[in-house]
């Protein structure tokens, strides 16, 4: 009887700690997906280079930055690109 009661808490355990980290994957997916799509339409319009920065490249540093950033995180990409700086 222990031993069932053990596992359905475990079961349980398993579940709620399933539905967080979804729940927080989510959220980064939705900022990462708003971020780049930011970056690529500033790289569509040429908006950068209009202003005397160079082309923002999509790579798994940009990716990350507007995963955690969300907006903010491609505005910050956006300025430093502005100021010359490539990551």
């Amino acid at each position: 009887m222990a031993s069932e009661l053990f596992i359905v808490l475990i079961a349980i355990a398993l579940a709620v700690a399933v539905v967080f980290l979804f729940r927080k994957f989510s959220v980064l997916v939705l900022n990462a997906v708003c971020g780049l799509a930011i970056l690529f339409i500033v790289d569509f319009f040429n908006l950068t280079e209009m202003l005397g920065g160079s082309d923002i490249p999509i790579n798994l540093a940009t990716i990350l930055i507007c995963a955690f950033g969300g907006i903010p995180g491609a505005v910050i990409l956006i300025i430093l690109a502005l100021l010359g700086i490539q990551l």
